[in-house]
């Protein structure tokens, strides 16, 4: 069975939680769905929009989309949000006693296919996971 979700809001901490909600429903709505691959989906999502709030300037005025589509034999997301344009991104772990930088580098790791562009005035990240 496919589904589509969506969550659209500000990138402040409290919004974290719409996030976890949406993904709660997909486990409810898709038992199918192997809690491996639904669980480091979201840990992908979870790094990245935290990343939007702590780091979209100007703090507190940035809004942010997420979609989610659940096909037979993939998850697939889409954070959309207006926030800055990024520098070049790296997707590498830092050093073990670096405190920071870690979220892109898990998402990386947690999906099959991440992929970030500049699209206009936004910012859009684009995420699979392949189900087991």
């Amino acid at each position: 069975m496919a589904g589509n979700y969506r969550v659209d809001t500000l990138a402040v901490p409290e919004t974290l939680n719409l996030l976890h909600d949406l993904l709660d429903r997909v486990r409810t709505d898709h038992p199918d769905v192997e809690r491996t691959d639904l669980m480091l989906f979201e840990t992908a999502v979870i790094e990245i929009a935290n990343n939007v709030v702590e780091h979209g300037r100007p703090p507190g005025t940035v809004h942010y989309s997420f979609t989610l589509d659940v096909e037979p034999d993939k998850l697939r997301g889409l954070l959309s949000e207006g926030g800055e344009a990024l520098p070049e991104l790296r997707f590498v772990m830092p050093g073990h006693d670096s405190e920071e930088g870690r979220g892109l580098a898990l998402a990386k790791m947690a999906l099959d296919d991440l992929e970030y562009e500049r699209v206009g005035d936004h910012n859009e990240w684009r995420m699979t996971r392949v189900r087991r």
